[in-house]
């Protein structure tokens, strides 16, 4: 996001401010607007300090969040209206202005500016003693009932995933559930969203429920819905369940879900049918269910994250996602995709990535995917002026993460931590690339064609390259 972008935000003032950790959790607020005192600040920030920010305004959308995003894609994000209620019954109407805390490319928390744009005029509900309003109409109108990506959105030259996107395509319109499981960052709701409208059901809702982005007190509601009376503060609400009918709820994340409840989502699974939180009334349901993981499900029963049965249930159909660094001849094609938007999105006209810089994406481990790929394109994009992303360019937390030996960058594939023994970077680049001709050969078993392709060069700059390394067999 460049300078420009945020000069254009119409933000002029901001009325409050809002700190959460990494977790959703309050750290500090505070309130300059006049509709509350300051006696009424100070005893309202001492009630919801360490909390979610989710259980003090459980109204809010989570897929639409700013927080959320910004937490989850370590981003900048501006809401130009995000409406809600507290857990009083107090409306408001914002102005957001996100802004991630990021240390060594690692997101640990956010910083969120508000104006107050609720008018009195325009929402009766805010006069004191006044009914508020429904909260079904606070969603009415929301895209988060459609799914936007399609299976011609998905980039790929890596056979896997090819075989990935066709494997999905035969199971769309099966009713069975279906589990994608990927690193994070490996594009697993793009998978399920292009499985969704590829189906007969695209012209149904699409739910989509991160199960990590929810305090455990609010999961029961958020899945099954309540009743008005059924706790301090409950509405009359569907559950995502609910709104669902009819399409596909994608349930990201599923580990993350209390094991208590996914007992009673295995039963909503099985016999199609839910009850509200506080209801005494059983609602049917058509709903194909979607889960994502970004951990191996089988471990996840093994340390007891997933139920067995409810693995079993979910797994009737499993797609699993590639991560980057097992397929490197995607990382040319995401390069200028990215670049390409960007460029638009920003008015720049960044020609490419230099040689140098690369090498370093084809070595680089990717630990966060293509999305940390997008992240670093978006962030370099930003930088430069004229011509092409060099080293200069990158994010600063890139060469943390090339300076640190740890589990999460091998020491292999880590270019600064190979310092020691080299006079240049040259002489680090001409090793690594050689050990990379060397793999291909040995996974190709010799065959030069293939060898070149997963490097995504040509045959004769191979050729040329073994002859440079003395690699031809005699």
């Amino acid at each position: 996001m460049d300078d420009n972008y945020l000069k254009n935000i119409n933000m002029q003032y901001v009325d409050a401010i809002m700190i959460v950790d990494h977790n959703g959790r309050i750290v500090y607020s505070v309130r300059f607007n006049p509709r509350f005192n300051d006696e009424t600040n100070l005893r309202e920030f001492r009630n919801i300090k360490n909390k979610n920010f989710l259980e003090v305004y459980p109204t809010l959308d989570v897929e639409e969040s700013s927080i959320i995003n910004c937490l989850k894609y370590g981003i900048i994000k501006y809401n130009e209206n995000q409406k809600f209620y507290d857990h009083h019954g107090r409306v408001y109407n914002t102005q957001n202005l996100t802004l991630p805390i990021i240390r060594s490319g690692k997101v640990l928390g956010a910083i969120e500016l508000s104006k107050d744009i609720t008018s009195i005029k325009e929402d009766p509900s805010l006069v004191m003693g006044k009914k508020t309003k429904s909260v079904a109409s606070i969603s009415s109108g929301s895209d988060k009932f459609s799914a936007k990506y399609e299976f011609e959105d998905i980039i790929t030259r890596n056979k896997i995933m090819k075989e990935n996107i066709e494997k999905a395509k035969k199971v769309a319109d099966s009713s069975s559930s279906i589990l994608v499981y990927g690193e994070t960052g490996t594009g697993k709701e793009l998978y399920v969203q292009s499985i969704h409208n590829f189906s007969l059901r695209k012209d149904k809702p699409f739910i989509a429920q991160n199960c990590a982005a929810l305090p455990e007190t609010l999961f029961e509601t958020i899945l099954f819905g309540s009743v008005k009376g059924a706790f301090t503060g409950a509405v009359d609400k569907p559950g995502v369940f609910e709104q669902a009918h009819g399409g596909t709820l994608f349930l990201d994340e599923i580990n993350s879900m209390p094991i208590n409840l996914q007992a009673k989502l295995l039963r909503v699974l099985q016999d199609g049918i839910v009850r509200r939180v506080g209801d005494s009334i059983d609602r049917e349901v058509d709903v194909r269910i979607i889960a994502a993981m970004n951990v191996e499900p089988l471990k996840a029963v093994e340390t007891k994250q997933l139920r067995e049965d409810l693995f079993y249930r979910l797994n009737v159909v499993n797609i699993k996602l590639v991560p980057l660094r097992e397929r490197r001849e995607d990382i040319p094609l995401y390069v200028k995709y990215f670049i390409d938007e960007y460029n638009e999105k920003l008015g720049k006209n960044v020609e490419g990535i230099s040689s140098e810089v690369e090498e370093l994406f084809m070595l680089y481990n990717w630990p966060g995917n293509v999305r940390e790929l997008r992240h670093v394109i978006e962030a370099s994009v930003n930088i430069v002026e004229v011509g092409k992303i060099e080293f200069k360019h990158l994010p600063i937390y890139l060469y943390d993460k090339l300076n640190t030996n740890n589990e999460e960058t091998p020491v292999e594939h880590s270019c600064f931590s190979m310092l020691n023994g080299f006079d240049s970077l040259d002489d680090i680049m001409e090793n690594l690339e050689e050990k990379m001709i060397i793999q291909a050969l040995e996974k190709s078993r010799g065959n030069i064609t293939k060898a070149a392709e997963m490097l995504n060069i040509t045959r004769q700059r191979l050729y040329y390259k073994l002859d440079k390394y003395n690699l031809h067999k005699d």
